[in-house]
């Protein structure tokens, strides 16, 4: 074979293959005309190489020189085609298009503020040696009342003061047998009902009371409830861990202070309050374990004791961001959670 002829062959491979690409309109149709041209196989390129046999042996240098060109040029062609397709989708580029300036920035999500805060209460409880527990927001008035030493003649049984489930079944007072928990403790009846102590236990979830919202109050709130079940564990312990927990949390700067208070099911109990715009703020109950709450779950009171305590979430992180008005956080006011 003529050495002219095979160069004419390369030149006319290397505007074919060229046309070819430009001619793509997606990858599909790029990747068939880069088979057909650079295939291993039975590609053009492949076939013209085994042409260089039949060329005289004073010529074969510089038909080797051309085709290894030829070669390169129909590569580059095809990845500039690659890269025309994979970045304007098989437009030609807008000539006003700049490059150097910066693109439009993502909106990135982040955690609700709640969420950030029980995540960090978690962390602090934990390096107490407390470990996390969970249950049902739907719960029954066993472990929502009876078994936390509440009687039926409580107000905080009244119907006004809780979201009972009238389609869940009625008992025989007439009241629904199932609501929406009001307080977190039910999970340390179930805790103790399946665990021997010492318990060591926290509890951070949703509850419900038909509250009238208001800077302070809120239908639906969380708590963290707190439980520590062992052999002598005594008030002092339970004000420790407290003070502890509001100096890790609120800061070393931060005042509190302990109330006597009743609850069913602690005896004797203290509300523990915080001081912030000049005024005392509730965010808490607590108190030791009443021992008729330990025998409805098979504990020995005159073998281990303990302490319980239920705090406000929402008031915690309002006092750490300095936030007036716990209805901001369930506006769902981006321009208010993107703060945090």
């Amino acid at each position: 074979m003529a050495l002219q002829e095979f160069l004419q062959e390369l030149d006319q491979l290397v505007t074919e293959a060229k046309s070819s690409f430009s001619d793509a309109a997606d990858m599909d149709a790029l990747e068939a005309s880069r088979i057909e041209f650079l295939g291993a196989k039975n590609g053009r390129l492949k076939s013209t190489q085994k042409m260089m046999g039949g060329i005289d042996k004073p010529d074969k240098p510089e038909a080797g020189k051309t085709f290894n060109a030829t070669k390169q040029a129909i590569e580059a062609a095809f990845e500039e085609a690659s890269e025309r397709l994979a970045g304007g989708g098989g437009g030609d580029i807008d000539p006003t298009f700049d490059a150097s300036l910066p693109g439009s920035a993502f909106r990135i999500g982040r955690l609700h503020p709640i969420t950030q805060t029980i995540e960090e209460l978690k962390d602090i409880m934990g390096r107490l040696g407390f470990s996390v527990a969970d249950g049902p927001e739907i719960e029954d008035i066993r472990h929502n009342f009876e078994a936390l030493n509440i009687p039926n003649e409580h107000p905080a049984r009244d119907p006004l003061d809780n979201f009972y489930l009238a389609t869940a079944g009625l008992g025989d007072d007439v009241l629904p047998q199932w609501l929406m928990r009001s307080q977190t403790s039910t999970v340390q009846i179930r805790v103790m009902e399946t665990t021997p102590p010492p318990v060591r236990i926290i509890s951070l979830g949703r509850v419900y009371r038909p509250d009238t919202a208001d800077a302070t109050h809120y239908p639906m709130f969380h708590q963290m409830e707190g439980l520590w079940i062992d052999e002598n564990v005594t008030m002092s312990d339970l004000k420790t861990v407290l003070r502890l927990f509001a100096t890790s949390y609120l800061g070393g700067d931060v005042s509190i202070r302990f109330r006597p208070s009743f609850f069913p099911f602690t005896e004797p109990s203290v509300e523990a309050d915080y001081y912030w715009n000049d005024q005392w703020i509730e965010f808490g109950g607590a108190g030791m374990v009443d021992p008729n709450v330990l025998k409805e779950v098979g504990y020995d009171p005159e073998e281990v004791t303990g302490f319980a305590f239920g705090l406000g979430v929402e008031r915690l992180c309002m006092r750490r961001h300095g936030v007036t008005d716990i209805r901001e956080f369930y506006k769902n006011d981006v321009r208010f959670l993107e703060q945090f």
